[in-house]
């Protein structure tokens, strides 16, 4: 009896624990696959190319008997949760990115998200990165033994003469004794263990950009995965509490930021104004922590809603300057802005004043945020008033804002609005509500009645009872008639909202019991899954029980 149950995830990739015949593997690793599955060497019609016809996948593919089950892309799936699933020849497909992202995609869609993945005669220490990225989970040293029969040196960057090995670019054991299978197989395990420090951080993608950079298929296997929006975000957890490093052309497509954009523009509701100042962002963040902003913030005085052009982000209200990415990224700062960055950014400005018109649009901008903000303005038939003459903290330039601003009304920025709408795609009455407390103890109150606490680490909000009376619909999930004493695990989840990603706020409501949470998996993995922890639990109500209480 097999299990495979994951710990930790980030996006794709996975650290796990997978149990087969009373031997356990943490997973992802390289190790001798042989004695895993002694009956895996005997088995026919499993090592089926992945470009070939279909009648021939139809008429000789099988997916053999035990473990490890064989997928392929043109074979209807066999596997199920628990099992370790194996892709043959998936070395292949790494030289061909767009098939890459395809057969992965289709993959991915049949095959049970509680299931491991075993890459065969694929892992080197160049390729391991990216095959963890795409979720694979176990290796063999079979692709590093072959580099070993053929005088290669492996390294993660590549795989060079042998000769390189005495240079003494690599101090290892193996390179010490002269051992080039050992230096080898080191560098994989090395490799492998690098990585999973990544998913431990939440960093993967970082090391994955920079990874992809020492290899072209590599970084066009990156590109097109990116394209699949709807397979990448899915699994992508809504907030981090780590910085998102934004150093390479490939950051700006990351689905995360598509998906900060994409709320800003679909489902954030404003601060009720009709006059907009676009900001600058500042190296410090939250932006209003900064020097300049302070400055901004001081001139603009209320009298305009505050919007802040940034790259990769595109567009940062000041309502969401705390949320993950907005208060969490790091990005060269050169002052040049390309032509893709351009073009990129200047759209989501352009979506964003066609869903959200304003009388008045000033633009307190310079240099590639002042070309960015044209751009759009061009787009979408809006005339921009620019007022910076020179560098935007300059004292004319905040002469001229102040001036600009002159007469026009004041208005409380209205945060609890503005998150909750960007977080729950709802928009709910704030009359009368109250943000109290300082740095890592803030929430949300209507007189002395809690309905929010806001997570320091991430910006979101986190509903008590009561605050989840103040959102009508999404973000639930239904569990079956028992009383959470704990954790709620995917086994017990009969339905829920299918916009739940890891991170999310959520209520669970059974016949039972109410709670509230912070969802572990996305709703695909919840509903797909028979192991694992799908909610952390937080508070739990009785229905029979009188009164609600805050948490």
């Amino acid at each position: 009896m097999s299990r495979y149950e994951a710990q930790k995830r980030d996006g794709l990739a996975r650290i796990g624990v997978y149990e087969e015949e009373g031997r356990t593997v943490s997973l992802p690793a390289a190790l001798d696959t042989d004695t895993l599955f002694p009956a895996l060497r005997e088995r026919s019609l499993s090592n089926v190319p992945l470009a070939i016809d279909p009648a021939f996948v139809e008429n000789y593919f099988s997916p053999g008997e035990g473990q490890p089950v064989a997928i392929h892309p043109l074979a209807p799936a066999a596997a199920e949760s628990g099992d370790c699933v194996l892709v043959a020849n998936w070395h292949t497909a790494q030289m061909n990115p767009r098939n890459y992202a395809t057969w992965l995609a289709v993959l991915k869609e049949r095959i049970p998200p509680d299931t491991a993945w075993y890459a065969p005669a694929s892992a080197l220490p160049s390729t391991a990165c990216l095959l963890v990225y795409s979720g694979f989970d176990l290796f063999d040293y079979r692709a590093v033994d072959l580099a070993s029969a053929e005088k290669k040196f492996c390294l993660p960057e590549g795989e060079f003469p042998a000769t390189l090995m005495a240079t003494g670019v690599c101090g290892c054991e193996g390179c010490r004794d002269g051992d080039l299978l050992r230096h080898n197989r080191l560098a994989l395990d090395r490799e492998l263990a690098l990585v999973r420090h990544y998913i431990e951080t939440g960093r993967l993608r970082e090391l994955m950009e920079s990874r992809c950079r020492a290899d072209a298929a590599q970084t066009g296997i990156l590109r097109f995965l990116d394209r699949n929006y709807a397979l990448m975000e899915r699994s992508l957890p809504v907030v981090r509490a780590v910085p998102m490093l934004a150093a390479t052309a490939e950051s700006q497509n990351r689905s995360e930021i598509r998906r900060f954009a994409d709320r800003v523009i679909e489902r954030f509701v404003p601060t009720r104004t009709d006059v907009a100042v676009l900001l600058p962002c500042s190296a410090r963040k939250p932006y209003s922590l900064s020097r300049s902003h302070k400055l901004f913030m001081n001139v603009v005085d209320r009298r305009a809603h505050e919007l802040i052009v940034t790259s990769p982000l595109g567009l940062v209200p000041r309502e969401l300057e705390r949320i993950y990415p907005a208060g969490h990224y790091d990005v060269p700062v050169t002052g040049y802005w390309d032509r893709e960055e351009c073009a990129f950014i200047a759209d989501i400005l352009t979506r964003y004043f066609a869903a959200h018109p304003y009388r008045r649009v000033i633009a307190h901008l310079d240099g590639g945020a002042l070309t960015v903000a044209e751009m759009a303005a061009e787009a979408c038939g809006i005339d921009i008033e620019v007022t910076c003459r020179g560098h935007p903290t300059a004292p004319e330039s905040l002469r001229t804002l102040n001036a600009a601003l002159e007469g026009e009304r004041r208005m409380q920025t209205d945060m609890v609005r503005g998150t909750v709408s960007w977080q729950f795609a709802t928009e709910i009455n704030t009359k009368g509500l109250q943000v109290r407390g300082r740095s890592m103890q803030m929430a949300v109150l209507r007189g002395k009645q809690q309905l929010f606490s806001i997570d320091a680490g991430t910006g979101l909000f986190r509903p008590t009872f009561d605050g989840w009376d103040l959102i009508p619909e999404g973000y639930r999930v239904k569990i079956d008639a028992f009383v959470p004493q704990g954790d709620v695990l995917a086994p017990g989840i009969t339905a829920c909202d299918p916009r739940i990603r890891e991170g999310d706020e959520v209520l669970v409501e059974g016949p039972l019991a109410t709670a509230t949470g912070r969802a572990m998996m996305g709703a695909d993995e919840m509903l797909r899954s028979k192991r694992g922890v799908a909610v952390r639990v937080r508070k739990v109500q009785k229905h029979h029980e009188a009164g609600r209480s805050g948490s």
